[in-house]
C-alpha cells in the first residue's frame, strides 16, 4: 500500500495542533451553543482542525507517494513571525501602519509576488483590515499610533 508521506505528516501535524488546541480549551468555561463561553470557539475549531487533519490522513493512503523533499524556511519564518510582528507594533504604529507592516513582510514569502502586486495587496488587505475591524466591528485599536500621532 502507497502512503503519501506529505498528506500524513501534515495530516498529523494538524490533529497534534487540534489536540493542544482542545486541551487549552478545555481549561476554559465552554458553555453552550446559545450561550457560548470564552472556550466554546476555540474548542469547535479545533475540532474541525482535528477532522480536517484526520481527512487528509486518510487521503494521503492509496495515494502515489510523494516523499518531503523541501521545506520553505524563508516563507515558513516570515509567515509564522507575521503575527508576532504586528503583535508587537500594532499598540504603538497603530492599525493601519501594522497591518501594511505585516502584510509586505509576508509578501517575501513568495517568490512568486512582484512588488506591484504585493503594494496592491497592502493596500486592498489594510483597506479591509480597517474597514472590517476598526469602523466595522469599532474595535478600540486606532488607526494611527502614539509613534506617528505625537
Amino acid at each position: 500500500m502507497q502512503v503519501n508521506t506529505r498528506d500524513a505528516a501534515s495530516g498529523v501535524i494538524f490533529m497534534v495542533i487540534g489536540a493542544l488546541f482542545v486541551v487549552g480549551a478545555l481549561g476554559l468555561e465552554i458553555g453552550s451553543a446559545f450561550r457560548m463561553g470564552p472556550g466554546y470557539f476555540p474548542l469547535v475549531l479545533a475540532a474541525v482542525l482535528i477532522a480536517l487533519g484526520l481527512g487528509s490522513l486518510i487521503g494521503s493512503f492509496g495515494a502515489a507517494s510523494r516523499p518531503i523533499t523541501h521545506i520553505p524556511w524563508r516563507g515558513l519564518a516570515l509567515i509564522l513571525s507575521a503575527p508576532i510582528i504586528f503583535g508587537l507594533t500594532v499598540r504603538n504604529l497603530g492599525l493601519l501602519p501594522s497591518i501594511s507592516l505585516v502584510v509586505l513582510i509576508s509578501r517575501f514569502a513568495s517568490r512568486r509576488v512582484s512588488v506591484p502586486l504585493a503594494l496592491l495587496l497592502t493596500a486592498g488587505l489594510t483597506t479591509f483590515c480597517v474597514l472590517v475591524f476598526g469602523i466595522g466591528l469599532g474595535l478600540p485599536i486606532p488607526l494611527l499610533g502614539p509613534w506617528l500621532v505625537d
